[in-house]
């Protein structure tokens, strides 16, 4: 068996780094398996040190010149060899806790793809409490959250991977696409709980409520038009880091 973790990274200088060692140590999980493992870095058109710091890593680094995260994870996962991947966003931290779940899930031979739950890296109330709407109704409804996802190859290929139409949001029209899959194929989705990722909530400091509260509203009165532009999904793109 061998795992693909994907990191897809447009100027990630100030957090790539820690991010790459917390991986590299929770992957201890895999190798206490004897399962190999591949660590592979999307530099998504960026303008710092971001390939420096990922091939210092030891990671693979690809290069994709159009700015889209979809794009980027696809990329990534053009240049994997392994049998699952896992795709972990530059600001996010999985543990060995973590991992292990995805080794479990992966041998029970059940599941198709799964996701985790999540918790920020800093107490914010408000937050914290989107954080948490987030993460019950991720597991109601089986949506994958885009900065951590775990899934088989062979299916991810099948599926044509992201949808690269979409600018945000895009783990949302896969998460519906993988359901489908998985019925068809007899298997489930999972969204494991008892380790949840550790991600930044740098967002809530570079973006006002104003701001943040924005792009919400429009994402729900115009969602597809809001997901299918850069321009509207500006938390991703416009460079504040």
């Amino acid at each position: 068996m061998k795992i693909s973790v994907i990191v897809p990274a447009f100027n990630e200088e100030k957090l790539l780094g820690a991010s790459l060692v917390q991986i590299k140590t929770a992957a201890a999980a895999f190798a206490a398996r004897g399962w190999e493992f591949e660590l592979v870095v999307c530099d998504n058109n960026s303008t710092d040190r971001t390939s420096e710091i990922a091939r210092a890593a030891g990671a693979k680094v690809v290069f994709e010149p159009f700015n889209q995260i979809g794009r980027a994870r696809n990329s990534g996962a053009a240049a994997a060899t392994g049998d699952w991947f896992v795709f972990v966003d530059a600001d996010s931290h999985p543990s060995a806790e973590l991992f292990s779940d995805v080794a479990e899930a992966i041998v029970s031979k059940k599941f198709l793809a799964g996701g985790s739950t999540m918790r920020l890296d800093v107490k914010l109330l408000a937050a914290n409490l989107v954080t948490q709407a987030w993460n019950w109704t991720s597991r109601f409804k089986k949506w994958l959250a885009g900065s951590f996802i775990f899934i088989e190859a062979a299916a991810f290929r099948e599926l044509g991977g992201f949808n690269q139409k979409y600018f945000a949001a895009e783990e949302l029209e896969l998460s519906q696409r993988l359901k489908s899959l998985a019925k068809a194929k007899g298997k489930k989705i999972v969204i494991l709980h008892k380790h949840p990722l550790i991600t930044s909530a740098r967002k809530m400091k570079l973006y006002s409520g104003r701001e943040m509260g924005s792009f919400f509203l429009r994402s729900i009165f115009s969602h597809k038009r809001t997901m299918t532009s850069r321009e509207a999904s500006y938390l991703w793109y416009d460079g504040r880091r």
